[in-house]
């Protein structure tokens, strides 16, 4: 588990965030943070659409969320024990793959989608995966090459759902990556 103090998306007081293994618990929670992101809005929004983070996935893969932890401002109704959801991502095994990764669309900006990238750096490194594949939505091919994934070609459209070639990244694990 991973805990550091960040200034609360949309400001007040500050708050801990901790990234911590999902559960099946938390399915309905990644499965509305997927379908709200504005990141697939407009024409994206056929990738999304009925897209959803069930227990038996988050049971599959390596997933893991991203929490600020506390009660008062800025916290959420109806989000449970205090914590609100501020990002997940999900590691495939074998071969590594970044499958998904969402930053709510209110913490953006604040380091959160970095801190889940490292953690699952860190986690590739832990389980021995050398490479970790990203096919990227278009939009967020920036921010992949800002924390270290390297380009290494396009993936074709697939339509009907996907109509656009994406991005694919490679992020290569090194003892000092």
């Amino acid at each position: 588990m991973v805990t550091v103090s960040v200034r609360r998306a949309g400001g007040g007081a500050k708050g801990t965030v901790v990234v911590r293994r999902a559960e099946g618990r938390d399915a309905r929670r990644l499965t509305r943070l997927v379908r709200s992101s504005r990141a697939y809005e407009g024409r994206y929004a056929a990738m999304v659409e009925g897209y959803r983070v069930g227990p038996d996935y988050i049971e599959a893969h390596r997933v893991f969320v991203a929490v600020e932890r506390g009660e008062g401002e800025g916290m959420c109704s109806g989000e449970r024990g205090g914590e609100r959801v501020l990002g997940f991502y999900a590691l495939v095994v074998g071969p590594g793959e970044l499958d998904l990764i969402f930053v709510a669309d209110q913490a953006q900006g604040y380091g959160i989608g970095r801190m889940l990238v490292e953690h699952m750096k860190g986690e590739a490194r832990r389980l021995g995966i050398e490479r970790v594949r990203v096919v990227s939505h278009p939009p967020a091919e920036g921010f992949y090459r800002s924390v270290g994934a390297r380009p290494v070609g396009m993936v074709p459209a697939n339509p009907p759902v996907v109509m656009w070639d994406r991005p694919e990244f490679v992020f290569v694990m090194g003892s000092r990556e």
